[in-house]
């Protein structure tokens, strides 16, 4: 019967000792006495000399969820590997499981098993498992947004590094906040039974630290206001402020030191430095800043030469960086001008032409006194080629509906230009994240380049869904459904429709409201981006259907029913409309521009109601229109645009009837306006601009002229313009042919200027003005980018008037407006926009002077 001894080596403990402090661990022989003579335990135990053995056999007990073998291969020994003992193997298997981070506790075992041979035995202790995280001090919402920061993992196994992770970041969350003193205390509960451990994470919040005051020193040439606006992150405590809070974050502070800096730069001091700053404990729960700066010497261009090109003279170069003698000394305006401004930076003239590996470095050849001798040395290399365009994320997309939007193919030279221009087009299709839009040039060893493109899918179908009950009227409800990634080719294969045929771009929209049964609309619209697939060549076909009714009690024309239910009406209005539209893209001045023609047919049919107030009451109107729309698009995103503008001019015309008539003398409006005649032109400007940040300012212009083609003939009551609120269409208005305008801060429909001498108000006021100007300033800032919810908050001041004939226009009789707002874009319900306008101006006709009030919008910009 074979005996075990246990007996402790100090030697091989002395070699474990030398694990880091962290590491514990147990290393245990067992002696097996056999019945047969063999090596006494001195000769085992021998540290003086220590004797190679053989394993013979390698095991592990005491694990009940890690896999015995993977451990086993962890410690780096075999059977059949020979090793000294006492030696250094058996504290570096030890050692090695200890460092995995999975064991809490090592054994090892050894059994003497025959001459020269022995047996290896580990026994472990398991760390045990992430079972639930307690937040201890801190509110609801802390405790979720600790999550997301931290995230731990439940079932990790709970090492010393991640309890010291989570309490580097647990206090660092709250640093970051203004909580500089933030104590935090991370307890393990093991819950032996189940090896599973519940960690309690104690917060000691203490009080948010605050700047008293921030002194400098050294400011001579710089106003110290211009300097402590450059410290965005870091501000004086003062009464009022709200958007910029005095908290002291360590991290913007070094961030705003280095922006300070950098400020001095670009104003062409050079060697500017803060020499040294101080933070001063004011005992409480303020702190105060001391900053010194060195400002050093201002320094300006001298001279600027190039070395290195041979494609394009120096005088060339020159031109194209735009650096004259006396020039202020701008390092970061110089890189622009070098790199940062596509299109018009010297790194476009090279790759423009397909060299990619151009380079080219400022370096200062002489600084004397206050004048900088700047050469720039350029490396021109080789043209490149496209070899291979690689599309990757594209999951409904189709990859011909991507690649024709795609402006770098196979074969061309490289382009730099195109590459961002290629980067924007991506972007404004709506079908892809803009944030995430990625584009890696891959160079290859035999002078061409890959182009792969990375994208990621968003949703770009819209619900619009609505429903209520509206008392006398009953039932009030939308139901709107725009389906922007459309397949009509894909429509007989039912494979594809999840969970309607997509990915080829095109675009269905089908609408319906209805106010009880006093007013339902029906439309129905389709467009194809690309007619043929070889050009932008966008054909759209729409149609719609109105209705409109009328309940007046006869007994008290001013007033309607309590109730609809039954009810005969006493008049109604339909109106019919079918467009059909093709557009294209123009080369001609630059490919922003595009060009659209349109046809439209609507049919106005009228049966008691006189819906003009010109005692046109019963009648068929009829208007045939051609519009042409010549535009121009270059701004960088649907959704929140930074950069760019947007200009259109269109022209509507319906044929010159009275050229053909001999008389214009009618006595019934039915003959007088059974074919609607008219030219309508509308202009529209919208440009984006970032002014520093996120801070995004939007400026538009926008007007309207309605016109007759003869003095013979009054502008009529059709497409005439209405201004004021939100700019929705109301109950039965948009059903009237007339352009609906919003001038926030007034009441719907509300600002005109009309003849009154000539008209009466009731009449001037619905029929609408014929010439409109409408200016916008908006500044914007994103809450949120993300494409499952872009959100951005905006202030506006707008001014705008309508007037009700050409004699009245004066385009400086503004009604003035400001205030506040927000917007939501999703995608499944398009834009969702809320306003809050203050009118500063009386409206002529209207007694009650305009005041503050609220604004919502739904799927669309107020125009």
């Amino acid at each position: 019967m074979e005996h075990r001894i246990k007996v402790i080596l100090g030697a091989v403990c002395l070699l474990i000792g030398l694990l880091p402090g962290h590491l514990q661990a147990q290393v245990r022989v067992g002696v097996g006495v056999p019945t047969e003579p063999a090596a006494s335990t001195d000769d085992l135990l021998n540290y003086g000399s220590p004797k190679e053995y053989e394993i013979t056999g390698l095991t592990m007990t005491g694990t009940r969820y890690l896999d015995p073998n993977s451990l086993v291969s962890l410690a780096g020994l075999k059977v059949g590997d020979k090793i000294r003992i006492p030696g250094e193997a058996i504290g570096s298997s030890v050692r090695k499981l200890m460092e995995s981070g999975l064991l809490d506790n090592v054994e090892l075992f050894a059994t003497h098993s025959g001459e020269g041979k022995v047996s290896l035995m580990f026994r472990a202790q398991e760390r045990p498992r992430l079972y639930r995280v307690n937040f201890v001090g801190v509110k609801k919402g802390e405790q979720d947004n600790l999550k997301d920061k931290v995230k731990l993992n439940l079932g990790k196994i709970v090492t010393n590094t991640i309890t010291k992770n989570t309490q580097m970041a647990v206090r660092k969350y709250f640093i970051d906040k203004g909580y500089l003193n933030t104590k935090v205390k991370i307890t393990t509960i093991p819950d032996s039974a189940r090896n599973n451990a519940t960690m309690r994470v104690s917060v000691d919040k203490g009080q948010k630290i605050k700047i008293a005051k921030i002194n400098f020193e050294g400011l001579d040439e710089v106003e110290e206001s211009a300097v402590r606006m450059k410290m965005k992150g870091t501000k004086e405590m003062r009464f009022g402020r709200i958007f910029t809070p005095s908290k002291f974050v360590p991290k913007k502070y070094e961030e705003d030191k280095l922006k300070l800096v950098e400020y001095y730069n670009k104003l062409g001091y050079r060697d500017a430095a803060i020499e040294h700053d101080t933070i001063i404990n004011n005992g409480g729960r303020t702190i105060s800043l001391n900053i010194k700066l060195n400002e050093g010497h201002k320094y300006y261009y001298r001279n600027v030469d190039f070395s290195g090109n041979y494609l394009y003279k120096t005088e060339q170069l020159r031109q194209v960086v735009g650096i004259t003698k006396g020039d202020v000394y701008n390092p970061e305006d110089l890189e622009k001008r070098l790199n940062g401004n596509p299109g018009q930076d010297l790194s476009s003239l090279y790759m423009d032409d397909g060299y990619l590996y151009y380079n080219a470095q400022p370096i200062e050849k002489t600084v004397d006194g206050d004048s900088i001798d700047l050469e720039i040395r350029i490396s021109e290399g080789k043209q490149a080629t496209i070899n291979r365009v690689i599309l990757n994320g594209n999951t409904k997309t189709s990859d011909h509906v991507v690649m024709r939007t795609i402006r770098t193919l196979p074969g061309q030279k490289f382009n730099k230009t195109a590459l961002i221009r290629t980067q924007r087009e991506l972007a404004t299709i709506g079908y892809f994240d803009p944030e995430k839009i990625g584009i890696n040039p891959v160079p290859q060893n035999d002078g061409t380049v890959d182009i792969e493109y990375s994208v990621e899918e968003k949703p770009s179908d819209q619900i619009e869904l609505s429903g209520g009950w509206g008392g006398y009227v009953g039932f009030v409800g939308t139901l709107g459904l725009t389906f922007n990634n459309f397949s009509a080719r894909n429509i007989p294969n039912f494979g594809a429709w999840k969970p309607l045929p997509a990915g080829d771009g095109q675009r269905v929209q089908l609408r319906f409201q209805a106010n009880g049964s006093q007013y339902q609309v029906y439309s129905l619209s389709f467009t194809e981006p690309w007619l043929g697939g070889r050009k932008p060549n966008a054909f759209s076909v729409s149609a719609s259907h109105t209705v409109y009714k009328t309940f007046y009690d006869p007994t008290n024309p001013y007033s309607i029913y309590q109730s609809l239910k039954g009810r005969t009406p006493t008049g109604s209005y339909t109106n019919t409309a079918v467009t059909i539209g093709l557009g294209r893209q123009l080369k001609v001045p630059d490919d922003y521009f595009s060009l659209t023609n349109s046809l439209t047919y609507q049919r106005y049919d009228l049966n008691n109601l006189d819906l003009f107030y010109i005692g046109y009451k019963n009648g068929i109107s009829n208007n045939i229109t051609f519009n042409t729309t010549i535009a121009r698009n270059s701004i960088d995103n649907p959704q929140f645009p930074r950069n760019g503008s947007s200009f259109s001019l269109s022209g509507s015309f319906t044929p010159p009837y009275s050229a053909f008539k001999t008389t214009t003398e009618t006595t019934k409006p039915e003959d007088k306006y059974k074919w609607v005649e008219y030219h309508k032109w509308m202009f529209d400007a919208s440009w984006f601009q970032t002014v520093f940040g996120k801070l995004v300012l939007n400026a538009r212009a926008h007007m309207g002229f309605l016109g007759s083609y003869n003095k013979r003939t009054d502008i009529g009551p059709f497409e005439r313009f209405v201004l004021g609120g939100s700019g929705l269409a109301g109950q039965g208005q948009f059903a009237l042919a007339q352009d609906i305008i919003g001038l926030r801060g007034y009441d719907d429909r509300s600002v005109y200027t009309a003849d009154y001498d000539r008209t009466s108000d009731a009449q001037t006021r619905s029929q609408g003005g014929v010439v409109y100007n409408k200016f916008v300033a908006e500044l914007r800032y994103p809450v949120s980018l993300n494409p499952s919810a872009t959100i951005f908050v905006l202030t506006f001041l707008e001014a705008g008037n309508n007037w009700g004939s050409y004699k009245q226009y004066n385009p400086f009789d503004l009604k003035r407006s400001m205030g506040f707002g927000a917007r939501i874009f999703m995608p499944a319900f398009g834009l969702i926009g809320i306003d809050y306008g203050y009118g500063f101006d009386t409206i002529p006709g209207i007694k009650d002077k305009a005041s503050g009030q609220f604004h919502f919008t739904i799927g669309q910009q107020i125009r």
